[in-house]
């Protein structure tokens, strides 16, 4: 089976749908060697020297603007991708929007529908895109991939696609052991955006530091966008100048590094698609405290403590709980580990190989 994967979400940072994508494609590629070809077009960012090697893929390049291409696929739906990397079996987009082709089977891949529930909090092509022509693209492809049973629930509901096009693949990890540093860090890991809730987070965090000058320091790991920049503009100000950090974006072993120091990862979204770094943090054996919303609690279920994100009140005792009690911490860690091992990168590579199968059959059919 010749497949070809968009690649473009993880050319320039890899943040939860870049890495979902770079390790999804990895196993894969390892179970179906010379299958997979990488989809790669921007007018700046180009894929790492080693990505071809590094994953057993073939990577087609070209300079091409991501916002003009996509304008003209989304819209125009042309060109077809065939005059732009070959001829292929299935073209598999890392979005809710389809790859226009000539003869291949068409996928695509929705880990949420926040573009639908707050499209006032999106912005450039997803703002004008996603809403209008997702629930078309999605009835119209041959298969669509989720990463959680509740993002497939409201793929199946909301957009009207039946429930055997949807295939949930959920990202793996790879487990440790119990990790809770008597000095570490409160750690946020995310984009600063208003879905992630950090206002929130501060909010509570303030609140520990009430009650507990000594509390830990809070990091803040993830690319700011323009909505962040009052919550940049407080962490500046007394009384959190000082306890809080904001690092940007983090990648590769930088990533590691900073969860290694962590005593706990907070994760206060108002909705995630998946929440990849709750299972990575679980994965790497740090207490987890997320939200109640979205796919969150199916991905931490027993493995880490759910609070309401509108509760700061709520937030700030977990967080004190978790600073001041290292068996409870110990525990907690312990628990996500457990979690952690049931998601497995070959489990999401073997049913996405169906996906593919599926999809060229009702393609021919």
């Amino acid at each position: 089976m010749r497949v070809l994967a968009d690649y473009r979400p993880a050319l320039r940072e890899r943040t939860g749908v870049g890495e979902y994508l770079h390790q999804l494609v990895r196993a894969y590629a390892a179970a179906h060697p010379g299958e997979v070809t990488l989809f790669s077009s921007s007018w700046k960012d180009r894929p790492a020297p080693g990505l071809a090697s590094e994953l057993g893929v073939r990577v087609v390049d070209r300079h091409i603007p991501v916002r003009v291409l996509n304008l003209l696929w989304h819209r125009a739906g042309w060109p077809p991708v065939e005059s732009l990397a070959g001829d292929f079996d299935v073209v598999h987009a890392a979005h809710p929007l389809l790859i226009p082709a000539r003869r291949a089977a068409k996928v695509i891949t929705i880990h949420d529908l926040f573009f639908l529930a707050h499209p006032e909090r999106t912005a450039a092509e997803i703002r004008r895109d996603y809403p209008t022509l997702a629930g078309r693209h999605a009835r119209r492809a041959h298969a669509v991939i989720t990463s959680t049973e509740h993002g497939k629930h409201l793929v199946s509901e909301q957009l009207g696609v039946p429930a055997d096009r949807i295939y949930v693949c959920p990202p793996g990890t790879h487990g440790r052991g119990p990790h809770v540093p008597r000095d570490g860090y409160l750690l946020f890991v995310g984009t600063l955006e208003p879905r992630k809730n950090v206002g929130a987070l501060l909010d509570a965090y303030a609140l520990l530091r009430s009650r507990r000058p000594n509390a830990p320091p809070l990091v803040l790991a993830g690319r700011a966008t323009s909505e962040a920049a009052g919550w940049l503009a407080r962490i500046a100000e007394p009384p959190l100048a000082g306890h809080v950090r904001h690092l940007g974006y983090v990648a590769g072993d930088d990533r590691e590094r900073v969860y290694a120091g962590a005593r706990a990862l907070v994760l206060p979204s108002l909705d995630e698609g998946f929440g990849l770094t709750a299972l990575e943090a679980m994965s790497a054996g740090i207490p987890v405290v997320a939200s109640n919303r979205g796919s969150l609690p199916e991905v931490v279920g027993t493995g880490g403590l759910l609070v309401d994100p509108t509760d700061v009140e709520g937030l700030a005792t977990v967080l004190e709980q978790l600073v001041s009690d290292d068996t409870s911490a110990a525990a907690l860690a312990s628990a996500g580990l457990a979690r952690s091992r049931a998601f497995t990168w070959t489990t999401a590579a073997s049913t996405l190989r169906q996906a593919y199968t599926d999809a060229v059959r009702r393609r021919n059919n």
